[in-house]
């Protein structure tokens, strides 16, 4: 009996068992199942998002103190750093949401706010083959970098408060919309626009704000009668070159995973970089008798912003050919042109990205290699042109726009007396000795 007892209760708790994993795999069937995130896509992306947040910080920062006098060297660095943790929270609040979500019957102009907050994304929310936050976080340090390129621009004479206030309406105004019509299902994109990394969302936007920014803010004072040369290039090579290397993640990031398209983007962005900086030297040689290394690490920037929109839509032969003609023509833009013009803009923000982004975003519709991308097999250089048309002339009026509330709100400059003495001690209360 008292085996038989036994063997009914093992039976009773086999059967008990058995009815417990069946409940499991009944519940595991009903569960939605979890993406799949494959894990090199999503280490390179990891990867990559630091690589761009490297080149605002400390590479734009350094590159752009080190071009301007000592006098104002801090709150250069300062703009770069305080726009990046602006910026940051403004993406997180409204801007990925605008930029990359469905805008419904406004969806070919503006995404809307169902994820304001990050609200709806999860630890399984998926983009692609990585975690949705991963992509919002490559996409926060595009939205840092592009606003900071202005200030080259305007830089040793704009107040703080003035430039934080500008910042924040130009995010969620021009870049989010910009950002939305290229990459987020709105209607350049739609129409066929090939921009792989950000020539029309990042430079030609940036470069025409900046040349906005320096015509109706005004000339340094003292502009051509002191000396306003840099204070430490020294600094401006090694933000270059974080710049440089830091743009591997910018291009090839862009193809957010880690395959042959991603390897054929970086490979284009240093080719393209190196023959840039190779044209602008020999231009600058030839023309001015001496080579300088602030042409050269100028011409480094001007091929990458040439190449970012092409990177993964040509051949690394294609890249050469648009380095080189990126490096001549803003060497002439930012040189000779400027300077024919008489307008200040201090750091080259539009020589270089502006003239370099448009340059770059139509000789993709020139080297564009189905063999590369099959997205290429659709390009067209009036198509490319179109989209440098529309995005030149909403960032150029709509950053007006915003700069003359911004004037009417708090001033755009400080007193005379204080950008003389310099806006590190008059703004900030430091100074470097």
């Amino acid at each position: 009996m008292f085996t038989l007892n036994r063997h009914m209760r093992a039976a009773v708790g086999s059967l008990s068992l058995l009815g417990a994993f069946a409940g499991a795999a009944i519940a595991q069937d009903a569960a939605p199942a979890a993406p799949a995130f494959d894990t090199g896509d999503t280490a390179w992306m990891l990867t990559s998002s630091a690589l761009v947040l490297m080149m605002t910080i400390p590479g734009l920062a350094l590159f752009y103190g080190g071009m301007v006098r000592k006098k104002n060297v801090l709150s250069t660095v300062m703009q770069s750093f305080a726009i990046c943790c602006l910026m940051s929270i403004l993406w997180m609040v409204a801007g990925y949401s605008l930029a990359f979500t469905d805008g419904g019957s406004l969806n070919a102009y503006l995404g809307g706010m169902s994820k304001a907050f990050l609200s709806g994304v999860d630890m399984n929310s998926a983009t692609a083959t990585i975690p949705e936050y991963l992509f919002i976080m490559f996409q926060m340090t595009f939205a840092i970098i592009t606003p900071a390129l202005i200030a080259g621009a305007f830089a040793e004479r704009m107040k703080f408060s003035a430039m934080l206030l500008f910042m924040a309406i130009w995010l969620i105004v021009v870049y989010v919309p910009v950002a939305h019509w290229v990459w987020g299902g709105g209607f350049l994109g739609s129409d066929g626009v090939l921009d792989f990394a950000g020539g029309t969302v990042v430079h030609i936007n940036a470069g025409v704000a900046g040349l906005v920014a320096a015509l109706i803010i005004g000339k340094r004072e003292g502009y051509g009668q002191v000396n306003m040369a840099p204070h430490n290039l020294v600094l401006s090579v090694i933000g270059a070159s974080l710049l440089w290397v830091g743009w591997f993640g910018f291009n090839a990031g862009s193809a957010v995973a880690s395959n042959a398209l991603a390897s054929v983007a970086m490979l284009n962005t240093q080719v393209a970089a190196a023959a840039a900086a190779l044209a602008w030297m020999f231009a600058e040689w030839i023309v001015a008798k001496k080579p300088s290394i602030l042409g050269i690490i100028s011409g480094a920037v001007a091929g990458l912003v040439a190449v970012t929109p092409a990177a993964g839509f040509v051949n690394p032969t294609g890249a050469l050919i648009i380095g080189i003609i990126s490096g001549v023509i803003c060497y002439i833009a930012a040189v000779k042109i400027k300077h024919a013009l008489g307008y200040d803009d201090s750091l080259d923000a539009f020589g270089v990205h502006g003239v370099g982004g448009i340059v770059g975003a139509i000789l993709t519709g020139v080297f564009a290699d189905p063999a590369i991308n099959e997205a290429s097999a659709g390009a067209s250089v009036g198509t490319q042109i179109y989209g440098v048309i529309f995005t030149i002339i909403y960032a150029a009026i709509a950053t007006a726009i915003i700069l003359y509330i911004v004037k009417a709100l708090v001033g755009l400059r400080p007193t005379k007396q204080e950008e003389i003495e310099g806006l590190d001690i008059n703004l900030h209360g430091e100074t470097v000795q």
